[in-house]
C-alpha cells in the first residue's frame, strides 16, 4: 500500500482556521507534517484546528495575521515561523476572499482592489517569503489556492475572477523560476465545496440543486477532499508535477450542459 507521508516535512497554512484551510491542515497532520495556522482577529478556531492535528501526534502552532496584503506583516509573520518551526518545507496560499458581489459598472473601486490585494498580492508576499527560504534547503512546494473561476466567467465578481486568473499564471511563471532549486509550485482549482463562505447556497435546497445541476458528478464538494489532494500533491508521490492548476470541481470544467450534445 502506497501512502501520503509527510513525516518531518514543516507547512504553513494561510488561513488554516476554517473551511479549506481548515481542512489542508488536517489532512497534512493526518500524513505527518508539523503545521502553522495563520489566521485573523481571533485565535478560538485556529486553537481549535491546531489541537485537531496535534492529535495525530505533529507539533502544531499558530500564527496572527490581520492583513495578509501588507508586507510588513506578512514578514512578521514568517519570522515567527522562522522561530518557532526552524524551518517551512510547504507553503499553502489558502486565505482569500471573493468580496461583495457587483457589477464592474457599479462596482467600488475600493473594494475591488482589495479582492486583488488579498488574493493575488497576499500570495505573492506569502511565496516571495517561503522561496526565499526553500531555496536555502534546496526543496519545498508551493500550492496556491485558486478556483474554477480562473476558468469560468462569474458575473459580477470581476475582482476574484481576474485575481484568480493571476495567481494560476503567476503559479506557473514562479514554478519555472524555481523548478532548478527543487522547488515545486502549484495552484489547486476548487469547485463547489461545502464550507461556511458559501453555506448560504448550499444549506438551502434551491441553491443546492442548482449547483449540483453544474457538476457532473451532482454533489457538491467536502473540504477534505481539497484537503487530501493538497497533501498529495506536497508529498514526494507527486515529485514530478509542477506548474499546472489541478482542478478539483467533480467535472465543473465540464461543462455539463453539453452533456447531450452541442
Amino acid at each position: 500500500m502506497i501512502a501520503i507521508e509527510l513525516k518531518g516535512r514543516k507547512a504553513l497554512v494561510t488561513g488554516g482556521d476554517s473551511g479549506l484551510g481548515a481542512a489542508t491542515v488536517k489532512s497534512l497532520a493526518q500524513a505527518g507534517a508539523d503545521v502553522a495556522i495563520s489566521y485573523r482577529h481571533t485565535s478560538d478556531a485556529a486553537d481549535q484546528v491546531a489541537a485537531l492535528a496535534r492529535s495525530f501526534g505533529v507539533q502544531a502552532y499558530t500564527f496572527r495575521l490581520d492583513n495578509i496584503s501588507a508586507t510588513s506583516e506578512v514578514d512578521a509573520m514568517f519570522q515567527r515561523v522562522d522561530q518557532q518551526m526552524g524551518g517551512l518545507d510547504i507553503l499553502v496560499n489558502n486565505a482569500g476572499t471573493d468580496g461583495a458581489r457587483a457589477l464592474c459598472a457599479d462596482s467600488d473601486i475600493a473594494a475591488w482592489r482589495q479582492v486583488v490585494e488579498v488574493d493575488l498580492f497576499g500570495a505573492y508576499y506569502c511565496a516571495r517569503a517561503a522561496v526565499q527560504r526553500m531555496t536555502k534547503q534546496g526543496r519545498g512546494v508551493v500550492i496556491n489556492t485558486s478556483s474554477v473561476h480562473e476558468f469560468i466567467p462569474w458575473a459580477g465578481y470581476s475582482a476574484y475572477t481576474s485575481a484568480k486568473a493571476g495567481l494560476s499564471m503567476f503559479s506557473k511563471t514562479l514554478a519555472q523560476e524555481v523548478a532548478s532549486a527543487g522547488i515545486r509550485v502549484i495552484a489547486i482549482a476548487p469547485g463547489a465545496i461545502k464550507t461556511p463562505i458559501n453555506a448560504n447556497v448550499w444549506q438551502d435546497p434551491k441553491g443546492l440543486a442548482d449547483l449540483d445541476d453544474k457538476i457532473p458528478m451532482g454533489r457538491v464538494g467536502e473540504p477534505d477532499e481539497i484537503g487530501h489532494t493538497i497533501a498529495f500533491l506536497c508529498s514526494d508521490l507527486a515529485s514530478y508535477i509542477t506548474g499546472i492548476t489541478v482542478p478539483v470541481d467533480g467535472g465543473m470544467l465540464l461543462y455539463p450542459d453539453f452533456r447531450q450534445g452541442g
